[in-house]
């Protein structure tokens, strides 16, 4: 052994590289300058021998092997630094050229290692993760993963083996992140983190930042450059702060991307048909792209204005539909790549249609290679099980009492609102976050503080995320799923308000379909939970559901719960359909729902557009499309959605006849529109209301209309007021009111 070259040599520090359990292997590896010579060591323990092959050398200079486990090492006699390339020979006599990722500098700035460990690198996508670029002249990927109780961290693959020894990552102290460029990597290529905890034990994880995934059930991260795609919907993300603010119409259709489609269509079907759509050489899956077009064309002829899409964050269970997520940076590769979903929101975009996403920070799955124990304890979880076991979800909740956990959740919702144009983001979940107790029964969880069961830390992270997003997010809105009740969800963060900007009110979706479900002669007794909800309609900025939800937790479908014969069933559905787009409030729908699709929907399975096409659907799809283009034509169905200004009722007491009559107003009086809601299965001739002004009304809608399958109950003519007294009022007017059906009348000159 060469004398010089040993007495240069940490012993101490190489039996950790040799070992794995080397967290700084930056102090030994590589080249290093040793007066006028450079000390150039190496560990890579399935190669024969090694060389170094100096830039403009005539010849290789061969490294001694100073430990049979495959340390290498070499004094050159030349200054460092040098560009210089390893060439590797394995026992079949095989050269191979590698790169040495050591020579290499870190790449993550001190300034927002500073930033993650206090939970303000809002950007944190941007240096964690896997990350494509050149350094110094070489093209290559720069991974990052905070680990910070980990002994050893290292990037594993096929590029080296999966071998956890070959790539050990450089920590960076005081912030427990690890980090390594590894030159001649490229876009595509799988890994992971072998993670070798204090005790001892190893475990591989994928990456928390990947921007890609494999297909489950395989769970490999993959490296993906999400910077390419270009975007060209510049117009959009001008205009979409107007297009989703409080005064404007939000009809929004939800869906489960992998339903929309009939997975087994013709290829020959006719572009855009849903009914038809092509998902391509039989795959599980449609791709982003192939979904697009269809969906757009369906939306458009509807008169939607947004698409809610069930989550598409990386899952690896079918059956959790996407809300129990493990890779939050990674659209799933269910249907295609980061930048086919680009393409898909970029092609929504050009079609004028707004793109929400689930979003599900409350919980994570326990899978062994997710956030679970991350460097071999609870990193993302709390220890105290009491805090991070959710028995309602059977998942793992996140601590939000850390900073780097809370700027993980954060940097994610801006990450989709950023880099993928997601117009927002609808929050599973939130009470889960707010209370301590939340699905947790006595002794199974720790009080705050103070001794109550609000999660203080919770509720500092949704004041923090929705001012971070109303700063940062051009524009995007935050719309909270949140069925406890808690005040203010929707208040300003200065006024001690979450921030969110909407929030689904499933107290009157729950109430109203309740109240549907009763036979005629019992929703009497009911009536006052059909007029409840205007009396905290304006507490909250509401946005009304009737969400998947309302179908996956019971064993049949909206019209099969209501009462009657099969006729009165679609009256009563279209009905609802018309009081749901005259109530306040931005308005979602699942799909098949706008078409009264038939049985318990449970994914995968795809939409029944051949039972949409039988009559009494395509009724009820009318019915819908009609109601939508009135709500967004017609400014008292939206101006004033959270305003006591926009609503007026004229009769909220005819709880034995089960109707109600309101008006939906704007400031200028021209606007007015009135409502007759009729839930009794009785029609009535000659019915008197009380009007709200004097003057003439003619109906424009009429849900037993012919066209909609109904009666035709109508009332085709315009309709004078007259001078006498009723509900009320002093004026009034006297209408034909159609049974189990809405009517709705507007000023006319």
């Amino acid at each position: 052994m060469n004398k010089k070259l040993y007495n240069h040599m940490d012993w101490a520090e190489i039996e950790a590289v040799v070992y794995s359990e080397e967290d700084h292997p930056k102090k030994v590896l590589g080249p290093k300058a040793v007066g006028g010579q450079t000390l150039i060591q190496a560990f890579l323990p399935q190669v024969k021998s090694v060389s170094v092959l100096p830039a403009r050398a005539e010849k290789p200079i061969p490294m001694e092997l100073m430990d049979e486990s495959g340390y290498y090492a070499v004094l050159i006699k030349r200054k460092f630094p040098f560009p210089y390339v390893l060439e590797a020979v394995d026992e079949d006599g095989k050269k191979t050229i590698l790169e040495d990722p050591y020579a290499y500098p870190n790449v993550l700035l001190a300034r927002n290692i500073k930033k993650w460990t206090n939970g303000i690198y809002y950007k944190a996508w941007e240096g964690l993760g896997a990350h494509p670029m050149e350094l110094n002249e070489k093209k290559g990927v720069n991974f990052a993963v905070w680990a910070p109780e980990a002994m050893r961290v290292s990037v594993v693959g096929d590029f080296n083996g999966w071998d956890g020894r070959i790539h050990e990552m450089e920590r960076h102290d005081n912030s427990g992140i690890f980090e390594l460029f590894i030159p001649g990597l490229t876009e595509g290529i799988l890994y992971k983190y072998e993670i070798k905890a204090a005790n001892g034990t190893l475990s591989l994880k994928s990456d928390p930042f990947a921007f890609a995934a494999e297909k489950r059930p395989d769970t490999a991260s993959k490296v993906a450059d999400i910077s390419s795609f270009e975007w060209s919907d510049e117009k959009w993300i001008e205009e979409r702060e107007d297009r989703q603010g409080e005064s404007a119409p939000m009809a929004i259709y939800e869906l489960h991307l992998s339903s929309f489609l009939d997975k087994k269509a013709p290829s020959s079907a006719e572009e855009g048909d849903p009914a038809n759509a092509d998902s391509g050489a039989g795959d599980e899956f449609p791709n982003y792209r192939e979904i697009a077009p269809a969906l757009a064309k369906y939306v458009k002829d509807m008169g939607y204005t947004h698409v809610e899409l069930m989550p598409i964050m990386e899952y690896p269970e079918d059956s959790t539909f996407g809300y129990q997520t493990l890779g939050f940076y990674a659209p799933t590769s269910r249907y295609g790549s980061p930048e086919d979903f680009a393409y898909f929101v970029n092609y929504m975009h050009k079609e004028g249609i707004g793109v929400i996403l689930d979003w599900s920070p409350a919980c994570f799955p326990k899978d062994s290679h997710g956030l679970k124990e991350f460097d071999g304890r609870c990193l993302y979880e709390s220890a105290d099980p009491r805090k991070s076991f959710h028995p309602e979800y059977g998942t793992l909740s996140f601590d939000l009492s850390k900073p780097e956990v809370c700027n993980y959740l954060l940097s994610n919702a801006l990450f989709w609102i950023l880099n993928y144009h997601a117009d927002g983001l609808r929050v599973k979940g939130v009470a889960s976050m707010l209370y301590l107790d939340y699905g947790r029964g006595e002794g199974g969880w720790t009080p705050n503080l103070y001794g109550g069961a609000e999660n203080l830390e919770g509720i500092e992270f949704f004041k923090n995320l929705n001012a971070v997003i109303r700063r940062m997010g051009q524009g995007a809105i935050m719309i909270a799923q949140d069925d406890s009740g808690w005040p203010g969800v929707t208040s300003g963060t200065d006024s001690g308000g979450l921030g969110f900007h909407y929030k689904w009110n499933e107290s009157w979706r729950n109430d109203f379909l309740e109240y549907m479900h009763y036979d005629p002669l019992y929703r009497t007794h009911h009536y006052g939970e059909l007029c409840l909800s205007m009396v905290y309609a304006y507490a909250e900025r509401f946005m009304l559901p009737l969400s998947h939800d309302a179908l996956l937790y019971r064993q049949d479908d909206i019209i099969s719960r209501l009462p009657g014969t099969l006729e009165e069933r679609y009256s009563s559905f279209k009905a609802a359909l018309a009081y749901f787009f005259t109530h306040p409030g931005k308005k979602l729908i699942f799909m098949g729902q706008d078409a009264a699709e038939r049985g318990a929907w449970q994914s995968p399975r795809a939409i029944d557009w051949e039972q949409l096409k039988e009559q009494e659907h395509e009724e009820v799809r009318l019915v819908v499309k009609d109601l939508i283009k009135l709500y967004k034509e017609k400014p008292a169905l939206h101006a004033l959605d959270f305003s006591e200004k926009g609503f007026e009722w004229i009769n909220c007491i005819s709880a034995n006849e089960n109707i109600l009559v309101y008006i939906r107003k704007t400031e200028k009086k021209s606007d007015t529109l009135l409502v007759v809601v009729n839930f009794e299965n009785i029609p009535r001739k000659n019915y008197k209301i009380g009007a709200p002004f004097p003057g003439k009304f003619k109906e424009i809608f009429n849900s037993d209309a012919e066209k909609y399958g109904g009666f035709d109950f109508r009332n085709p003519r315009v309709l004078k007021t007259e001078e006498s007294e009723c509900d009320g009022r002093p004026d009034s007017l006297r209408i034909k009111v159609p049974p189990l059906a809405v009517s709705i009348f507007e000023l006319t000159k």
